[in-house]
């Protein structure tokens, strides 16, 4: 009997992959509103830009490289789909026409990539930054994404779980992003400079439409309309709300104040944690999830202060590390109830699942962080990938772009004798900003 359509799993997923395209733009705000005035509308374009170049990428090559039976090894999926060739309104994946899971997947590295641009904001050249989207496509997400989620990927024979993204998306995200941040070096000002987000307005209004997003992320991963999408779905409003308050947690015992900005992140690292974990932990280990993550990036944010790498907008702090605390805590925290097999070590399933998870982290990072570094080498020594020094500090949206958001200012942000106001609210990024080897250093 040929497989048939289900109706109600389609519908769901034709949402949940309009759920994860505006995701996009809700990350270009979230990105945007982090940045100086300067250079809005260019951290918004490296977004919106991702979405044509890693689309005719995907529909090209990258969804048969993906997803296509394996060549051999687990490594990279065939040829048989090229262009989408062979695939019709009749064609289907599982229950569900295989144009649309084509199409949702597409939607998970159009965010990834775009994710890696927070890691150079305010530096890099828009035109490099359009040949490094397809080439890295193909050359680090298209692996992964065969590795992980491919019918005959290695990493997914090994039994490593990997619901919705931890591997595929967030570690690769992260890892290339501070691969990336390393070529390009760190902005002028860097340690020594106010680099405060500039609209948080805006960041928490990119954050509302990724959580809202976020739902179709993990949620539409079931691929149905059942009892488990519903689960993930509740998973991922716990995750970010115990992100939120684990963050808030740490800034307010550190630095006295809890933040707006620092509520925006939490969310977002508690829903990047639970990504991978959505899927295989019940709603208590959702709890611990989120809360792990927006502790522990709330943290790691600081370490480009300590350790020299400028991380512009916290994609190795957030996304790196939110995506590694979730992959690993799925050894920990799986539950039979979830996965109707694996269980992680606090339900007595021991060391097996954690080793493969911790492996996985380890493999997928290191790889994705080299072949982007080399990428990233390559395109500077040839087109070159950092603008003049001139552009960046006179604003890279009217040097590249030949525009600016705010033909008359930012009201809030001008003259005030020399004191930043934001230092008033964020103490410790007052201290951050000091010039290296004074007392706080």
């Amino acid at each position: 009997m040929s497989p048939t359509i289900d109706a109600g799993a389609t519908a769901w997923l034709l949402a949940s992959t309009a759920l994860v395209l505006l995701m996009t733009p809700g990350l270009a705000l979230f990105y945007g509103g982090m940045v100086r005035s300067t250079g809005v509308l260019n951290m918004i374009m490296m977004s919106f830009v991702s979405i044509p170049l890693v689309t005719v990428t995907w529909l090209v090559a990258g969804y048969t490289l993906s997803f296509d039976d394996d060549l051999g090894g687990g490594v990279l999926g065939g040829f048989a789909h090229l262009g989408m060739s062979g695939i019709g309104p009749d064609t289907v994946h599982g229950q569900v026409p295989e144009l649309l899971f084509a199409t949702f997947q597409l939607t998970f590295a159009i965010i990834t990539a775009a994710l890696v641009s927070g890691a150079i904001a305010d530096r890099a050249k828009f035109s490099a930054w359009m040949l490094f989207v397809p080439v890295w496509a193909l050359l680090v997400y298209v692996p992964v994404a065969h590795w992980v989620w491919g019918p005959d990927g290695w990493i997914a024979r090994l039994g490593v779980l990997d619901y919705a993204g931890g591997l595929v998306v967030e570690t690769v995200s992260g890892a290339s992003g501070l691969a990336l941040a390393l070529v390009l070096g760190p902005r002028l000002g860097f340690r020594s400079e106010s680099m405060r987000p500039h609209n948080l307005p805006i960041v928490l209004l990119g954050v509302g439409l990724l959580w809202f997003g976020w739902f179709g992320f993990n949620a539409g991963s079931a691929l149905a309309a059942d009892g488990k999408a519903a689960a993930v779905f509740l998973n991922t409003l716990v995750a970010g709300c115990t992100g939120m308050l684990g963050w808030l947690f740490v800034e307010q015992r550190r630095d006295g104040h809890p933040t707006t900005f620092g509520a925006a992140s939490g969310v977002v690292a508690g829903l990047v944690a639970i990504t991978p974990a959505c899927g295989t932990v019940d709603v208590l280990g959702a709890l611990v999830v989120g809360a792990v993550a927006g502790i522990v990036c709330s943290y790691a944010v600081g370490w480009k202060f300590r350790l020299g790498y400028d991380d512009s907008l916290d994609v190795v702090g957030v996304h790196l590390m939110g995506g590694i605390v979730g992959t690993v805590l799925v050894g920990v925290l799986a539950t039979a109830v979830m996965t109707e097999g694996p269980e992680g070590l606090l339900y007595g399933g021991g060391f097996a699942q954690l080793g493969k998870q911790v492996l996985a982290v380890l493999v997928v990072g290191f790889y994705a962080f080299g072949v982007t570094f080399g990428l990233g080498k390559l395109i500077d020594r040839t087109f070159g990938f950092r603008v003049s020094k001139e552009d960046e500090a006179s604003g890279i949206d009217l040097a590249l772009h030949a525009e600016s958001a705010y033909e008359h200012g930012v009201p809030g942000h001008g003259a005030m004798g020399g004191v930043n106001p934001l230092h008033s609210v964020f103490p410790s990024q007052a201290r951050e900003d000091a010039v290296p080897g004074d007392d706080e250093r």
